[in-house]
């Protein structure tokens, strides 16, 4: 098909070959799009190109000349279809270039001695190879959004825990805060009460003193108007007088006791140590604190990450370090020097184990570097692969310490409330390990806290 402009197919508004063109009644044509963004929602419509008002503003479809803007899109994919070379159809495949020529590029110095197939044969071909290719690519797709949505998950879940931590955080700070206010009400109730008790005792002494000043006072004023009498009344009032004196100076003196002044030193002497002292009595301390971003979903750790429990499957984002294969969870930070104790309270029911843990290098995989001590089926037995386990004859377990000798490569067992060894492992350790608990218990599996003191020398 020719055209004798490709001017005639274009949009005078967009610049660019015909969309859906519709016809005005002055014959004039547009973009149906173009059109109606001219036009803008105004309340008269006019041709753009000769402001003529068109009688609607749903203009028909010129037919005409759309199909004849889809002839030449059509037109000119066929024409960029041919060799650039010879201008003839590309009707065979070279494999050698994997692309596609025209019968005469087969007898040229480019494509000697190559290997030809039909267009059609090679595109099958192709197609069938991509198609191959288009099903692992739909299976990342699928990979990726099921990665997106546990992304969405962990998001959701990033925020579940702040308000998590945060409310435990500032119960925390309430606890302090109503200690602190109620021993700040205690120690300024004492002061009061020290305050009410030198005072009342001064108040005493100065109305003594004051009425010791009194006495004296008028004794003194008497004693000058004997002076000035006569003499024979003088004398007849002598002895009285002297006698009067003598009792006065017989007064003592007025001291001021000892500790009379308020006791500073002892409201204020190591004030905040003395509070500190106090207050451990309502904090604790765990030498390992549990790691929630390691729990199983089936276990339900307590608000102060000391204690574990099996319970029903939470709906958890599914982080790496996240076990997933046992009913496990790890202490936070690891140890990768020095010596580590901690004891943890056990119950002999449906199961436990104890131990440390190098981490597992692929999530979904039982860790194959561990050492524990573990309860199943009443039985405990020691376990550290690739080592046989090794059953050991306690019973009856209440608490059990663990013991890390990092350096002398040792980790040691014992009964914690008798005191006794159970059995040690001895391997050269190299990676960070972390304390792993594992527990089948409805029951909790708990740390004890290590006592707290405060040291003064």
């Amino acid at each position: 098909m020719f055209f004798q402009s490709d001017e005639e197919l274009i949009c005078p508004v967009c610049k660019d070959i015909f969309k859906q063109p519709v016809v005005l009644s002055c014959s004039h044509s547009f973009c149906k799009d173009c059109l109606q963004t001219w036009w803008g929602g105004k309340p008269i419509c006019m041709c753009p190109c000769c402001n003529k008002i068109s009688p609607t503003c749903d203009p028909p479809c010129n037919l005409a000349l759309k199909n004849l803007c889809e002839a030449f899109v059509l037109q000119k994919i066929t024409s960029e279809a041919l060799c650039s070379l010879h201008s003839e159809k590309l009707k065979l495949f070279c494999q050698q270039h994997q692309e596609p020529v025209c019968v005469i590029c087969t007898d040229s110095k480019t494509h000697s001695n190559h290997s030809f197939t039909p267009v059609d044969e090679a595109a099958e071909a192709l197609k069938k190879e991509l198609e191959k290719s288009l099903k692992p690519l739909q299976e990342k797709l699928k990979l990726f959004e099921q990665i997106k949505g546990n992304f969405g998950q962990t998001a959701e879940h990033i925020n579940v825990q702040v308000q998590q931590t945060e409310g435990r955080i500032k119960e925390q700070f309430k606890k302090l805060h109503k200690f602190l206010q109620e021993e700040e009400k205690a120690r300024l109730g004492a002061l009061k009460i020290e305050k009410v008790q030198k005072m009342s005792m001064m108040d005493g002494k100065i109305s003594a003193l004051s009425r010791d000043i009194e006495a004296l006072t008028e004794t003194i004023k008497a004693t000058e108007e004997e002076l000035r009498a006569g003499d024979v009344l003088f004398l007849l009032n002598h002895q009285e007088t002297v006698k009067r004196v003598q009792q006065r100076l017989q007064l003592e003196d007025p001291q001021l006791h000892l500790r009379a002044l308020l006791d500073q030193a002892k409201h204020l002497g190591n004030l905040t140590f003395n509070i500190w002292n106090k207050m451990k009595d309502m904090v604790s301390y765990s030498h390992v604190i549990l790691d929630p971003n390691t729990a199983h979903a089936e276990l339900i750790l307590s608000e102060d990450l000391t204690s574990m429990r099996c319970g029903e499957k939470q709906k958890l984002p599914e982080n790496p370090e996240r076990h997933d294969f046992n009913p496990v969870v790890l202490g936070s930070g690891g140890f990768t020097s020095g010596i580590h104790s901690w004891n943890v309270e056990v119950r002999n029911d449906a199961f436990w184990g104890l131990g440390v843990v190098k981490p597992f290098q692929k999530k979904g995989q039982t860790p194959t570097r561990y050492w524990q001590i573990l309860l199943i089926d009443g039985i405990l037995k020691a376990v550290a692969p690739p080592l046989q386990d090794k059953v050991l004859s306690v019973k009856e377990l209440q608490r059990v310490r663990v013991q890390l000798d990092f350096v002398k490569g040792k980790l040691s067992f014992y009964d914690a409330d008798a005191n006794t060894h159970i059995h040690t492992f001895t391997h050269k350790f190299t990676d960070r390990l972390f304390p792993h608990f594992g527990s089948l218990n409805t029951l909790p599996l708990k740390i004890s806290p290590t006592e707290v003191s405060v040291s003064t020398g």
